[in-house]
């Protein structure tokens, strides 16, 4: 299928969503059980924050990243598959785009360098705003 090739870095980013919810449970209920912190104890907004160690906490603020500019990827690669503009430099920047976010959360999770990270979200959002650019022109042309 003409343009299809983008929806294969969409799944991968997909994909990885869903190891870091893995990673982020896989921490965070062993540091709730040796903190001794009830489930309804975290119910309060924020409240797991200030119980958690950082490094836990690391896992779980990149999770929720990953569900902020990551939507306008996955919307703008749709258009871009429906349109089929999908593939040949627009899937190579979507894979630099999901290769970077894959970094960030990498980064994030393990030492959590914030001018490391910014540089990764940065060159991502680049990645993103080509992507935006691209099918702007193809729909407005």
């Amino acid at each position: 299928m003409i343009g299809m090739d983008i929806l294969k870095p969409v799944v991968v980013l997909l994909a990885w969503t869903m190891v870091m919810w893995v990673w982020m449970y896989a921490t965070r209920i062993p540091a709730m059980t040796k903190a001794g912190i009830k489930p309804d104890d975290a119910r309060n907004t924020g409240a797991l924050g200030s119980l958690l160690p950082d490094q836990v906490q690391w896992k779980a603020n990149n999770f929720n990243h990953l569900h902020e500019s990551p939507t306008l990827f996955y919307a703008v690669a749709l258009v871009l598959a429906i349109i089929g503009q999908g593939d040949g430099m627009n899937t190579n920047i979507a894979w630099a785009y999901v290769a970077l976010r894959i970094a960030h959360s990498i980064v994030q999770a393990t030492i959590n360098k914030v001018a490391i990270r910014f540089a990764l979200y940065a060159l991502s959002s680049l990645a993103l705003m080509a992507l935006i650019l691209h099918a702007g022109i193809a729909v407005f042309h």
